[in-house]
């Protein structure tokens, strides 16, 4: 599921066998290789590539290794719990939607179509977080995807520019948002796409519910 448009850094590399990131939390990126600098980790995907800090990923799997479950953490002492508890992923919607000017119902509609709430999906094609940025646009953006709150700025902030692309016209954002703004502007529409169209309908109605409930 195409993302956040298709504009990714360009980067030199011979092609190599696929292998799997395995990443803090058990999440899996399909990637084309890496490298390494440092205390940073460099992810090539097709002409693309996402940076990050390298305590992000806690192994890389060749394609086709059998699937390991990591072992699951146990739980820090009650003492090293900071004392303000990180937001929910609703309230990082509603912080980003007044941000950046959207009603809330849309930015809450587009995280649970996109990500069902959870910080930790990662989509088939390399989608990552609440609002599924693709790594070459949260690059461009300027934001970790797999930092929740950075995730969802930046989503928010993509929605915006969106919108403000098309004129306000929401179906042709929420288009762009999920099939990319090339095919938009291809088909000078919200383009025939079966997922497409299920995608703005399901967003649609969410927002529809929840005016209707204020």
């Amino acid at each position: 599921m195409n993302r956040l448009g298709l504009v990714f850094l360009l980067a030199a590399g011979t092609a190599m066998a696929g292998e799997y990131a395995v990443l803090v939390g058990g999440a899996r990126l399909h990637i084309d290789r890496h490298e390494s600098f440092g205390s940073k980790i460099r992810m090539y995907q097709d002409a693309g590539f996402i940076e990050m800090d390298a305590i992000h990923v806690t192994a890389f799997e060749p394609d086709g290794a059998p699937l390991v479950t990591p072992p699951i953490a146990p739980a820090p002492p009650l003492a090293a719990v900071p004392p303000s508890a990180p937001m929910s992923p609703l309230d990082l919607a509603d912080a980003a939607a007044d941000k950046y000017g959207l009603p809330r119902s849309l930015v809450r509609s587009v995280m649970t179509a996109e990500s069902g709430l959870s910080a930790r999906a990662v989509s088939p094609k390399g989608a990552i977080g609440l609002m599924q940025l693709m790594p070459g646009t949260a690059q461009e953006l300027g934001a970790d995807p797999f930092d929740p709150a950075q995730n969802v700025d930046a989503g928010a902030r993509y929605l915006r520019a969106l919108l403000e692309k098309y004129n306000g016209l929401l179906w042709h954002a929420l288009a762009a948002y999920n099939a990319g703004p090339g095919a938009v502007e291809r088909y000078r529409g919200v383009p025939p796409y079966r997922e497409t169209v299920r995608y703005i309908d399901a967003i649609q109605r969410k927002m529809d519910k929840a005016e209707s409930q204020q």
